[in-house]
């Protein structure tokens, strides 16, 4: 069932909570109070009897039901279309999740739709109406306290991310092997990206609701919460930035770290390949010469000579040693 909640407020208390949209919108106009409908996946049919019946406009009715929409605010006359990011951090995987949450925030009524499992809305809900004078603020109070659960959800996953960093930096002049290590880097870093793209509009878009409290008569106590809101995204954006930072020199790091082992290694192998390069012509020679002697031709001067196989043997030794004190000089063995 897409609808998991739906309650009419009247001055801050819950006083009816209706079963279908049709009960809502009735209820809604016979009591004269806010209507908080909160859906999961709404199906076309429902997404057409809300836009019908608070008047939404087909733009943002289109976007919110999309999907996979990055976070924003836009306006449409009194009526806010509010998108959010909310996300989690998965101790178990070491994993950031998304979700996604739509907000219709009109005169009487706000509309919340969940695309995802998170956040819980409904916690946000009980602790609206467990402060009445909050509640009593109207469809704002309920943007600023979504607002507030979705930032505040923020801190543990900035904090699982800044753990995994300090990990990595353990890591980095370590013995981790370097794929994995590589990976995980890159893995971080696109979360670290990702969660950015959820937490940075915050700021701005906050900033554009606060441009409009005059014009819409916000209750100063409403905006004083707002700035603390603005003040917490604000931190964790901070501590994003300075997470993208560290993974970026990370990345830096490992990479130079990466190519001197493979430099070494290189060059551990090109002494190798010397040393048995050398080794190799200080054989050869005498196993020339010995071949050369070795060939049984009847006509060969030296096989009578009496000095012959001297002779032979000085070359063999004379090539050698001559061999290898060349390679000696230059440090081939």
């Amino acid at each position: 069932m897409p609808v998991i909640d739906s309650a009419i407020y009247v001055d801050g208390v819950r006083v009816e909570s209706p079963t279908s949209l049709e009960e809502a919108y009735r209820l809604r106009q016979e009591l004269h109070g806010f209507a908080w409908i909160g859906l999961y996946r709404p199906t076309a049919e429902e997404w057409d009897s809300v836009s019908r019946e608070f008047d939404l406009h087909p733009l943002a009715v289109e976007d919110g039901s999309t999907g996979h929409q990055r976070a924003k605010v836009e306006r449409y006359d009194r009526t806010l279309f509010v998108v959010l990011r909310p996300a989690r951090y998965d101790d178990a995987r070491e994993r950031v999740e998304f979700g996604e949450v739509h907000l219709f925030v009109g005169h009487g009524f706000v509309i919340s739709i969940r695309l995802a499992e998170s956040p819980d809305l409904a916690a946000v809900r009980r602790r609206l109406e467990s402060t009445p004078e909050l509640l009593r603020l109207g469809s704002e109070a309920v943007l600023y306290a979504v607002l507030d659960r979705v930032v505040d959800d923020y801190e543990p996953v900035i904090g699982g991310i800044e753990n995994d960093i300090d990990e990595i930096e353990d890591q980095l002049f370590g013995d981790a092997n370097d794929e994995f290590l590589s990976r995980r880097i890159y893995e971080l870093y696109g979360e670290a990206a990702a969660f950015g793209r959820a937490v940075h509009p915050l700021i701005g878009m906050i900033e554009r609701l606060r441009r409009g409290y005059e014009k819409f008569d916000v209750d100063l106590e409403l905006r004083r919460h707002m700035r603390d809101v603005l003040d917490n995204v604000t931190r964790v954006s901070e501590r994003v930035q300075s997470s993208q930072a560290l993974l970026d020199k990370a990345l830096t790091v490992h990479s130079a770290l990466v190519a001197r082992h493979h430099t070494e290694v290189s060059m551990r192998q090109d002494e190798q390949v010397k040393k048995i390069s050398g080794w190799a012509a200080i054989i050869f020679a005498p196993s020339l010469i010995a071949g050369v002697y070795g060939m049984n031709f009847d006509y060969m001067p030296e096989l009578h000579w009496p000095w012959g196989y001297p002779m032979a043997i000085g070359m063999m030794l004379a090539f050698a040693g001559g061999l290898y004190a060349i390679f000696r000089s230059r440090k081939w063995l």
